[in-house]
Formats: C-alpha cells, sequence, structure tokens
C-alpha cells in the first residue's frame, strides 16, 4: 500500500469514528467502543487518534459533549444538571460535574448561572497541552523473540520514574547472581501494559525488563521471567530529553504509521534504552521505540 494510500485509511477510519461519535453522542462512549468501530485493538487506536487530532480521544468525546451541554445549560431552563447529565450519557451528576468543571474551570450551575462568563479558555491550563515536536529515523524490522526477566510495577508513571533506578539496580543484582549475561549484551526495556488514558494510574502496570538467554528457569525470586514474541515491527530512534518522549510516541502514531501502509499488530510495545542518559553531554536518552505492525 502506498503512503498515500495507507494515510486516507487511516483517515478514513478516524473519521468514521467521529461520525460514529456523533451520532451517538447521547450515548456512554466507551475507547473499546470506539476501537472497535476504527478496526483497531483499543491500545493502539487512542494512540493513532492522538497522533493525528492532536487531541486525546477520551478528550475528544467529552469535549464533544459538553459542548452540547452548554447550550442546553443556556437555553434548556426547564432540564435539571441531572438531566442534562444523563442526557449526555454520563453515569450520575457527580461525574458530569467534575468532567465539567475540569474542561471549564467553573461548575455546570456556575455556568448556568452566569451564562459562561467567567469560564476559562480550555486551551489554557490544560493537561493536553501541545507537547514537543519530535522526529526520529524509523526501519521495519522482523525482530526474534526475547527472552526477559522482569520487575512489574504497578502505579503512576511519576512513581515509576522514582523508582526506576532501584527496579534496575535488582534487575541486574539478580541477573550476576544466576551468572548468565554478560553486561554488554545486555538490553533494557520497558513494556507498557496499560494506558493511562483509559485506566486509572495508580492500576497502570508496566514491567521493566532485562534481555536475558534461553533455557534460564523461573526461580523462587519475585523476578519474572517473560518471552516478547518475534514479529514485525516499525522502530523509531530517537535522541530525546525526558520530556520528549510523548512527542516521540506521538510522532511514531500520529504521523509515521498513518503514511507507512502498516496498522498495528495486536502485542505490546515497548521501549528500549541504548545508553545512561548521564553520560551523555546533553543528558539526552538514546532510544528505539518499538510498535508491533502487519500490513492491512
Amino acid at each position: 500500500m502506498e503512503s498515500s494510500q495507507s494515510r486516507n485509511e487511516y483517515l478514513r477510519r478516524v473519521y468514521k469514528v467521529q461520525d460514529y461519535i456523533e451520532s451517538h453522542i447521547n450515548d456512554s462512549l466507551s475507547i473499546e467502543d470506539l476501537a472497535n468501530v476504527a478496526g483497531f485493538s483499543k491500545f493502539h487506536f487512542h494512540r493513532i487518534f492522538k497522533g493525528m487530532m492532536d487531541e486525546p480521544l477520551s478528550r475528544y468525546v467529552n469535549r464533544l459533549k459538553l459542548e452540547r451541554a452548554t447550550h442546553l445549560l443556556t437555553y434548556r431552563t426547564d432540564m435539571t444538571i441531572t438531566d442534562i447529565a444523563y442526557y449526555f450519557g454520563f453515569t450520575d451528576s457527580a461525574v458530569f460535574s467534575r468532567t465539567f468543571k475540569s474542561y471549564y474551570g467553573v461548575s455546570p450551575s456556575h455556568y448556568r448561572n452566569h451564562n459562561s462568563k467567567n469560564c476559562k479558555d480550555v486551551s489554557e491550563d490544560s493537561q493536553y497541552n501541545e507537547c514537543k515536536k519530535v522526529r526520529g529515523e524509523v526501519e521495519i524490522v522482523t525482530a526474534d523473540k526475547v527472552n526477559v526477566a522482569y520487575i512489574r510495577h504497578v502505579g503512576t508513571y511519576k512513581d515509576l520514574a522514582i523508582d526506576f533506578p532501584k527496579m534496575i539496580e535488582k534487575l541486574f543484582h539478580y541477573a550476576s547472581e544466576q551468572n548468565y549475561h554478560a553486561f554488554e549484551d545486555t538490553k533494557v526495556l520497558t513494556i507498557y501494559h496499560d494506558h493511562h488514558e483509559f485506566t486509572e494510574d495508580y492500576h497502570l502496570r508496566t514491567s521493566l525488563c532485562i534481555t536475558i538467554p534461553d533455557g534460564v528457569e523461573e526461580g523462587n525470586s519475585d523476578i519474572g521471567l517473560m518471552t516478547i514474541p518475534s514479529g514485525k515491527y516499525a522502530v523509531g530512534h530517537f535522541e530525546i530529553l525526558p520530556d520528549e518522549y510523548k512527542g516521540a510516541w506521538d510522532f511514531l502514531y500520529g504521523e509515521w504509521l498513518p503514511n507507512s501502509g502498516y496498522k498495528p499488530r495486536d502485542s505490546y510495545p515497548f521501549e528500549v534504552y541504548r545508553n545512561d542518559p548521564r553520560q551523555h553531554p546533553e543528558n539526552k536518552h538514546i532510544v528505539d521505540i518499538y510498535v508491533p505492525i502487519e500490513p492491512f
């Protein structure tokens, strides 16, 4: 599939989802349902949508619902706030009120009483402010299976960053005790099992891994073993600062992938770290991001 044909296919699927949202705006729309409309897994589709539309899917859905809700708050005084919440598929008025205030900066009742005069510009103070634009070199590889030893982290990515050094130290200490690796050949990688857009932060599962040879048996340690299956991957090569990781992921899913002729394969993406940032003159991270892919 040529680049232009590939991108058109991605756009067709995204537009199909947007049309579906418009026609089902009063329903409770889950990311999984919308991903099914697009023909992608939910794990990959949220990244594709964000990368191409420059707005997270869940925020896009809420924005459309809330923009229509403001019209009812202003002109349908016969409808209570609870009526409006249920009308747009929110589970209750409390959820609607929290979402509304997060978006507009004021409560629905305040908005109704003041006719939006004190609402902030939604582009200000948003957790989804535009991230730094990042570009990288991308190659397509067919990778062999990889055996890894891992420590599973459950919690926020902020906590993961704090725990990262101790987890790495523990993994290498374990490997040294087992006498089954050469430090210069060992790769460090992170596998993401969830995504914060549809998983509560404190439930996010992340596996910090080091590669190990074949034939290693799981012992009594709390360190687990697993195998990353073989397959075709798009590998993005980046040299970035810590706050540029999001831009790197957006580049892969929102710019490269839609023009590639490939679609995401049902497997987890992961990062492979190529350097110690403390040894880099600009403290940059040299990282490869692996996205599992297959032809359309």
